[in-house]
């Protein structure tokens, strides 16, 4: 019988695969020396990390990455059945993400919200080239934590800034975190328009997002 370091890098490992039924044959395995919470936190998700890092050394590529994050869920799956009750509708937090208005680049922004998502939280993707007022009324649906603004041109960086101001016209800004990112976008940029980070690729943001939310 495998030990239980081994399970766990034994489902990090079919993760960083991309290969979902590796997954599912890892998941199986594990459930017979591990707690469902364990595996999905220190098995799946450890492996979505790492190849959130893969992709950003570019030894990974966006397809990979996407097969990976299905691989998860359907591990995750597996699990539903035996977690505590209530135990997979905790999420870390709510996050509502997108491109901002002008900007059509959404291949940055879907793998931010596919590292999120695989991180436990609840994303709202609501897309590229979305209005600001989108952005806001989004968050108030869904009474979001948390709002991720990408923006991949100088000339719709505005945009990000225009959010905040809107936040604070609707009386929001104090319990919604903003979160700015982007080619053009900078720590110097998120703080002149007042936004809680910048993260400057997936992995960075959902260790901000978990600093900002759960002060971890």
């Amino acid at each position: 019988m495998a030990s239980k370091e081994e399970m766990i890098q034994e489902l990090s490992d079919a993760i960083i695969s991309c290969k979902k039924d590796r997954v599912i044959a890892a998941v199986e395995k594990a459930k017979e020396v591990m707690e469902p919470a364990e595996i999905i936190d220190k098995g799946l998700a450890a492996g979505m990390n790492q190849v959130g890092t893969l992709f950003e050394r570019g030894k990974l590529f966006l397809p990979h990455v996407m097969m990976a994050a299905d691989a998860m869920t359907a591990g995750v799956k597996i699990l539903e059945a035996d977690l505590p009750a209530g135990a997979e509708a905790k999420k870390l937090g709510v996050i509502v993400n997108g491109t901002v208005e002008g900007d059509v680049h959404d291949i940055g922004k879907s793998i931010v919200s596919t590292m999120l998502q695989s991180a436990g939280f609840e994303v709202h993707d609501i897309g590229r080239d979305v209005p600001i007022k989108n952005f806001v009324e989004k968050a108030k649906e869904v009474n979001a934590n948390m709002i991720g603004l990408s923006a991949l041109m100088t000339t719709t960086m505005q945009g990000q800034r225009e959010v905040i101001e809107l936040l604070k016209e609707e009386g929001m800004r104090e319990r919604v975190k903003v979160m700015v990112g982007g080619a053009p976008a900078t720590q110097a940029w998120a703080d002149k328009i007042g936004a809680d980070c910048y993260a400057e690729n997936a992995s960075e943001a959902v260790a901000k997002a978990k600093e900002l939310l759960l002060g971890k």
